[in-house]
């Protein structure tokens, strides 16, 4: 009997529907050729659209809703006419910290084919995985707004660092480190944020003498953004805050072929809640309904709901198939420099499987 993964699409504004389209046909065909489990899809109407129509992101008990199925796929949010703190808050963010998606994975890997704007880099020197704090830190929305609109106004905002929340996240980061064999990067800034960081290095510390066998670096985000830049291979597993991980994995994006190859999940490790996978680009609405958005990242999100699930094998063929598309150049979006639409770049992904498997 073939396992069912239950999975709630919500395509969200812009381009997000036009690429999770091809992300779904994607994981429709890799389920086809394997025959042992399928995708069950539900699609939830809810974005920036649904916002200027029904005043809310979503449905009142939309978390309530999502907690039936085994992951969410998420297209992109962010629409004109709707603040950014209103469509970050009242949907990812409400998502995220509503199920505990704790940790946030995003691979930094320069995929042959792709785009690299660094000199003299071979695609083994770009290779790491970003684990970010995905649930305090500066987006714990916790802080003040004194005497608004006086002269004498004051805005408060409240970093918020838990024992629990840095120690969890940081122990996730070791034992990843510790499966693949790898260095583990701490990123933070002790030496300006005397509380926060100071702490954050504190427990890094501490952590770390249970996981011996794991090589450590620590460095401050500062220096960190320029090493990524002169030296990427410094880099293998890397753990930093939410803020921090925020900018530098848009940074590590730019190095390995730009936002249209980049992707992210968000982790409930315990699988209490559902994860959630997404490209990590926004909502383009300047492209939206062209039929020329990437779909590329969205499809390696895709790869990402495999390994999730266990289907590693599966997951690595995705990027292979990526890659191959890539390499041949012969289909691929404008803003890679060719001349096809999104849903031709999403046929030959889908097409590459089948040649692969038939070696």
């Amino acid at each position: 009997m073939k396992k069912t993964y239950k999975i709630a699409v919500i395509a969200g504004d812009g381009i997000g529907p036009e690429v999770l389209t091809e992300g779904i046909k994607v994981l429709n065909r890799v389920a086809e050729l394997d025959g042992s489990f399928e995708f069950e899809f539900t699609h939830f109407p809810w974005g920036c659209e649904y916002y200027l129509s029904n005043g809310k992101m979503m449905d009142d008990d939309g978390l309530e809703q999502l907690k039936a199925f085994d992951a969410i796929y998420l297209g992109a949010v962010g629409f004109p006419g709707v603040p950014d703190h209103i469509s970050l808050w009242d949907l990812l963010l409400k998502i995220r910290k509503g199920f505990d998606q704790y940790v946030n994975i995003r691979p930094i890997k320069l995929l042959e084919g792709a785009p690299c704007p660094l000199k003299d880099i071979s695609r083994d020197q770009i290779d790491m995985l970003v684990i970010r704090e995905n649930s305090e830190g500066e987006y714990a929305g916790a802080g003040d707004w004194l005497f608004k609109g006086q002269p004498h106004e004051v805005v408060l905002q409240t970093g918020v660092f838990s024992r629990n929340g840095v120690e969890r996240i940081i122990r996730y980061a070791y034992e990843e480190a510790r499966k693949q064999g790898k260095s583990l990067t701490s990123i933070s800034k002790g030496n300006a944020l005397n509380y926060s960081m100071v702490f954050w290095d504190q427990v890094f510390d501490e952590v770390g003498r249970e996981y011996p066998d794991v090589k450590t670096h620590s460095y401050l985000v500062d220096a960190a953004a320029m090493f990524f830049v002169k030296q990427p291979w410094r880099f293998e597993i890397v753990v930093t805050s939410n803020l921090f991980g925020d900018i530098i994995t848009d940074l590590g994006a730019a190095i390995a072929g730009g936002l249209g190859l980049a992707a992210g999940a968000n982790i409930n490790p315990t699988r209490e809640f559902p994860s959630m996978f997404e490209p990590i680009h926004g909502s383009a609405p300047d492209i939206a309904g062209k039929g020329i958005a990437n779909p590329l990242a969205t499809i390696w999100s895709a790869s990402q709901i495999l390994d999730f699930f266990g289907h590693d094998d599966w997951g690595k063929e995705v990027l292979n198939s990526i890659e191959k598309v890539m390499l041949e150049g012969e289909v691929l979006t404008p803003d890679m420099g060719g001349q096809s639409s999104t849903q031709e770049v999403g046929q030959a992904v889908t097409g590459k499987l089948n040649i692969f498997l038939k070696k």
